[in-house]
């Protein structure tokens, strides 16, 4: 079954971004709250975030808190801080595909990319 996934590192130290915020957005035809989810003690979502007859083609928005994470486990930001919420929009083509968005983030940068 096809199904969208996602996962957070904590690059500035090195572990899984274990009780992250995320938000995932249908953009069509509208911006829509599909769900809102934490990240578990390995930085993942427990299951897929969209999966079965949820999982469509069209535009999506991940939106990671990463602000929220930093302060929830005492690590030093600016205030405000430099990254608040990163926003990742994709979309998906193939829904009869695995979609897989991780992110790799710090206080000062991030990158993602569509995994497997």
């Amino acid at each position: 079954m096809s199904k969208l996934t996602t996962h957070v590192l904590d690059t500035s130290a090195g572990i899984p971004a274990a009780g992250m915020i995320v938000e995932l957005r249908r953009l069509e035809p509208k911006a829509d709250l599909i769900q809102s989810f934490t990240t578990n003690a390995d930085g993942r979502v427990d299951g897929p975030l969209l999966q079965g007859d949820r999982f469509k083609k069209g535009l999506y928005e991940l939106r990671f808190f990463v602000a929220d994470y930093f302060r929830l486990h005492d690590i030093s930001i600016p205030d405000p801080a430099f990254f608040d919420v990163v926003p990742i929009r994709f979309g998906i083509a193939e829904p009869n595909s695995n979609y897989h968005v991780p992110l790799l983030v710090s206080p000062f940068g991030y990158s993602t990319y569509r995994g497997s």
